[in-house]
This record gives structure tokens, C-alpha cells and sequence, in this order.
């Protein structure tokens, strides 16, 4: 078990995915100026109920209450334009399991969190590859339309052949209900979340 600092949010971050966030309220000023000077990383949940930023002095506000499986976040860029004031850029790392949590004083979460496995790596089978190739031409596609590498949704490096990358991508990609991306975060096995989504992907 691990103590760290918890940032409920209204999405599902998966390992490798990629997560811009701008920073204003104190509570995250502090818990993220400490995690970018020393390194460390910060889990992200997905909210169930509440919002993701608490108004001062609003005792009315719904109280905040987030899955218990959510992602490690590590990050890559940093900047402080002005006072009160952060921009990052996150990239998710391992998955966790919240066995505990509590709220301190200045209504930052912390969480005693247990690591997961992470994914094994699974070649995407042949009767999936098509998946990947839509995957791939989304990519190239994007590519096409000269977007900055600071605004390209898809963390590098990509990994086409792995079942578990290329389900990942499409959860983050696809407009899917946070309640269904947060059931394949949930999932063990990176071929059954590709599955899932290749279910999907023939609905739509």
C-alpha cells in the first residue's frame, strides 16, 4: 500500500494516456508543485458525484465521491504563468485500487492505494487487427491536419500491435459514458477491452 494524493476528475485516464490539466485551485497548487519537484506521481478518479472544482464558502456543494480504480499520473510538462496559476501535462501510468481514503483540512483527497498489475503485453489477434487499422488511420489523419504535438491527444511512443495500447487509445478517443470507461479501466484483461471496444466500434 501506498499513501498518495488523489485528483478526482469528470474522465477516465488509462495507462498511456495523455492528460493536459490547468491548475487554480490551492489545494492542487500545492499537492502539484510538490509532486513536480520531487518527481512523484499523483492518482486521478473518476468522479461519480460532485464537481471537479469545490467554490469556497459553498456548503450546499454535492460532496465528492469517486471510483476506486483509477491511474497513476506523471508529469512530463509543467509551467506556471502567473500567480495561481498551472498548466501540466500528464501521462498515465499504472493502474490502482483505492483501499482507503480521507479528506484533509484543505479538502485535498489522499488515498491508501494498492498498485495493479500492470497490463501484459498481448499481440492484437488477426480477427482484431482491423481495430488497429482504423486506430492507425485516426492517427495518420490527425497527423494530416499539422495539430502541434503539445494539442495531439495520443501520448508517444504508439504501440499499434499491443491489445492493451490500442484498446486504451480507443477509450480515450470514443465517446463513450464515463461509467463504461471506467468498466474497461476496471478490466484485467487487455484483450477483452479490446473486444469490447471492437463491439462497439461495429455499432457506431
Amino acid at each position: 500500500m501506498t499513501e498518495v494524493p488523489l485528483f478526482p476528475l469528470g474522465t477516465v485516464l488509462f495507462p498511456g494516456g495523455r492528460l493536459p490539466l490547468q491548475i487554480f485551485e490551492v489545494r492542487y497548487l500545492d499537492m502539484v508543485g510538490h509532486c513536480h519537484r520531487e518527481g512523484l506521481p499523483f492518482g486521478v478518479v473518476s468522479l461519480i458525484h460532485g464537481g471537479e472544482v469545490r467554490k469556497a464558502g459553498d456548503e450546499d456543494q454535492a460532496p465528492e465521491i469517486f471510483q476506486n480504480i483509477g491511474t497513476m499520473a506523471r508529469i512530463s510538462s509543467w509551467e506556471a504563468p502567473q500567480p495561481g496559476l498551472m498548466r501540466i501535462d500528464c501521462v498515465g501510468e499504472q493502474r490502482f485500487k483505492v483501499l482507503g481514503q480521507r479528506k484533509l483540512k484543505h479538502g485535498l483527497w489522499v488515498g491508501d492505494v494498492e498498485r495493479l498489475e500492470a497490463d501484459q503485453t498481448v499481440t492484437v489477434p488477426d480477427d482484431l487487427v482491423h481495430v488497429a487499422q482504423q486506430l492507425e488511420r485516426l492517427i495518420q489523419h490527425l497527423q494530416a491536419r499539422v495539430i502541434s504535438p503539445e494539442q495531439f491527444p495520443i501520448a508517444t511512443p504508439f504501440a499499434l500491435d499491443d491489445c492493451g495500447w490500442v484498446a486504451n487509445r480507443w477509450s480515450e478517443l470514443l465517446p463513450l459514458p464515463p461509467a463504461m470507461k471506467q468498466n474497461l479501466l476496471a478490466l484485467d484483461s487487455p484483450l477483452m477491452r479490446l473486444e469490447l471496444i471492437a463491439d462497439f466500434l461495429e455499432q457506431v
